[in-house]
């Protein structure tokens, strides 16, 4: 799509947003001024994107960062997606525009942050909540995963029954005078390649057939257990480094004393 936006070709996309826009008496020409007025921002928000970004690439236990700012056509979408929920909280007169669409929908900057290994998350959640101001953080989990961390840190827990796991953080800063939301999307890269995988089935799919489920949960499971087991490998590790370290130690000990004993 160009500049402009061409609502008959959005629909051939995204068919099912007609019945969505007729449900809800979305005004097209609002939708169209939105989309407009976000291609004069994009160049911006990309620069924003990649300030934060490099940022958190300074935190020496994050293994990669990426940073993507919304596609065009998905703003819209989910904007149309979205005009129930905002008509449930705001009232029925609710109507997206030019003047609120910053401020609701919160991933139009979205930063994808990735770890190795699950306990290093506690050093870049301490990273991220004294560098930015925080609007909200949110858990996403398992059912079954425990969550004793987050209860400890008074974060909100939200259960997947897709099994997606990841940390999400809105922060907001001033590059301008102008106030910019971004989220950050905290995961491990075994996380990173269950979430990767399970959205292009999503997208691909308007429902899921099941025995492509069944096997989304199992991956999940293989996944999970592959964060367990890295997790306890670094720990095997870090306590051989420290062994063989204090076996080192005492040789040495061991060759002063013989060094001694031959002196007298």
């Amino acid at each position: 799509m160009e500049n402009i936006f061409k609502i008959e070709e959005f629909l051939e996309k995204y068919s099912y947003s007609k019945d969505i826009i007729e449900i809800n008496n979305i005004n097209i020409k609002n939708l169209s001024d939105i989309y407009e007025d976000y291609i004069s921002y994009r160049h911006s928000y990309e620069n924003q994107a990649n300030f934060i970004a490099n940022i958190l690439r300074s935190e020496g236990t994050i293994h990669s960062v990426k940073s993507r700012i919304k596609e065009p056509e998905r703003l819209i979408e989910k904007i149309i997606r979205k005009t129930q929920d905002r008509k449930i909280k705001y009232g029925n007169d609710f109507e997206f525009t030019i003047n609120n669409y910053k401020n609701e929908i919160n991933d139009l900057i979205g930063i994808r942050v990735i770890h190795i290994f699950k306990e290093q998350w506690e050093d870049i959640h301490d990273f991220i909540i004294n560098t930015w101001k925080i609007i909200e953080i949110t858990a996403n989990v398992r059912d079954g995963d425990n969550t004793e961390i987050f209860d400890d840190l008074g974060i909100e827990v939200r259960s997947r029954a897709s099994g997606y796991r990841s940390v999400h953080y809105l922060v907001e800063f001033y590059p301008t005078s102008q106030k910019v939301i971004a989220e950050i999307q905290v995961r491990t890269i075994f996380e990173e390649g269950y979430g990767e995988i399970d959205h292009i089935l999503r997208y691909s799919h308007n429902d899921i057939p099941n025995i492509l489920k069944s096997n989304l949960l199992l991956f999940n499971r293989i996944a999970g257990s592959a964060d367990e087991m890295a997790s306890l490998i670094s720990r095997f590790s870090k306590e051989w480094s420290e062994k063989e370290l204090e076996y080192k130690l005492l040789l040495k000990e061991k060759d002063k004393e013989i060094e001694k004993l031959k002196r007298i």
